[in-house]
């Protein structure tokens, strides 16, 4: 029984040694290779490499037209009205000289004959004393004794009377004939009537208006500017004794949607004198050329009191990073791409439109920052670039300018912690 114990513990020992020793090989042996797939990109993004460019700030703003000279047409004379101008109705245009309304002149030049009576009165009266001046002149030569004669002898009072006496009489004339002058009312340059106030028939005094008219020549647009956008255009300040050259004149285009969108080249030709109590904002003011010449017939004429837009050219900057409007964020940051990975870039604008914004800080030139509208993503994410923009594409400037400070704000991202 010994001997079978014993062998039946040295057969378990082997067999246990052979197991361990399979186990061994088994944990010792070569390893399968294996093979790591390339990470892919996670986002497919386009992107523009920003390289410095010339660019032009274009100011938005907004006004309403007005005439540069309107006057209140008023009569000088009190009397009926006879006759009427076909073109004396709103809207009607006239030409300078042009007779817009009769008043009745027969009283008028009645009292230009009895004024001109009286003037040839008045001038044979002088005529007359002038004569007997003489003659007492002669007569005292010859009774005098050589002793000097006194102005009444000589009748130098009766002369300067006649002579007073004329001069009333001519301006008397003179002011008769002035008011027949004035029983036609004539147009004072090339204009328009913005309201005509009288017809035909109606009894009218010395002083009654009329009618509201303004001249064609010219029409002036009222421009704010906000406190920002003063340092983005040349401004045509004129200071006594040295005036701006009008080809120095910002170029502006007036816009307006008024039956159809049409546009109007126009100048800045001057700042207002103050800064506008309600607004704070400095004033400017554009002038259109002719804006009702037959080569405007095309459009429909402006309207006083339209509302228009305007885009105004200010300043050409050089050397200036221009990216879409869309690739920024907040106002505050974009995305640019490195080796393959986008990273976010805090930057400071200098100015910003609806299009495009100038970056002033945080962005070198060599720059590929990304246009695509982005999530929520986070920095150090793959990314492919599906196409590239030209560098600095900076076509089509919006009109609207806004300075960029802090309050453009984009909401299409967000970077996730």
């Amino acid at each position: 029984m010994e001997v079978k114990r014993k062998q039946l513990l040295t057969a378990a020992a082997v067999l246990g040694g052979f197991l361990l020793l399979a186990i061994v090989i088994a944990n010792n042996g070569p390893s399968p290779k294996r093979h790591t797939a390339p990470a892919k990109p996670l986002i497919k993004v386009n992107s523009q490499v920003v390289q410095p460019t010339e660019f032009q700030f274009k100011l938005s703003s907004f006004g309403s037209v007005q005439p540069r000279t309107q006057s209140l047409l008023v009569s000088q004379v009190n009397g009926v009205i006879i006759e009427v101008n076909p073109i004396f109705r709103d809207g009607g245009f006239f030409n300078k000289g042009d007779v817009l309304v009769q008043i009745d002149d027969r009283d008028y030049q009645a009292a230009a004959k009895v004024a001109k009576s009286e003037l040839l009165q008045a001038q044979l009266s002088l005529e007359e004393e002038k004569a007997r001046s003489h003659q007492a002149q002669k007569d005292w030569q010859r009774l005098g004794d050589g002793e000097p004669a006194s102005d009444l002898v000589l009748r130098k009072p009766q002369l300067a009377a006649a002579q007073a006496q004329l001069f009333s009489a001519q301006a008397n004339f003179e002011k008769a004939q002035l008011d027949l002058e004035r029983t036609r009312i004539r147009a004072p340059y090339n204009g328009r009537v913005k309201s005509a106030m009288v017809d035909l028939g109606q009894f009218v005094n010395s002083n009654s208006q009329l009618a509201e008219i303004f001249a064609t020549d010219v029409v002036e647009i009222r421009l704010p500017l906000k406190n920002s956008e003063l340092a983005m255009i040349n401004l045509p300040e004129n200071y006594r004794g040295l005036a701006v050259s009008p080809e120095e004149y910002p170029d502006v285009m007036i816009e307006s949607d008024l039956g159809e969108h049409q546009q109007w080249q126009g100048k800045i030709v001057r700042t207002e004198a103050a800064i506008d109590e309600n607004s704070h904002q400095l004033y400017v003011v554009a002038q259109i050329q002719d804006p009702f010449a037959v080569a405007q017939s095309d459009k429909t004429p402006l309207k006083i009191g339209q509302y228009v837009t305007a885009r105004i050219d200010g300043k050409t900057v050089k050397n200036a990073l221009v990216v879409p409007a869309s690739s920024v964020y907040q106002g505050s940051y974009l995305y640019v791409i490195e080796n393959g990975a986008l990273q976010r870039r805090n930057v400071a604008l200098s100015f910003q439109t609806s299009e495009q914004a100038v970056i002033s800080q945080g962005l070198t030139p060599g720059s590929e920052v990304i246009v695509s509208p982005l999530g929520q993503v986070t920095s150090g994410t793959l990314v492919s670039v599906m196409q590239q923009k030209p560098e600095s594409d900076t076509s089509d400037v919006s009109p609207t300018l806004q300075a960029a400070n802090g309050n453009s704000q984009h909401n299409a991202a967000g970077e996730q912690p």
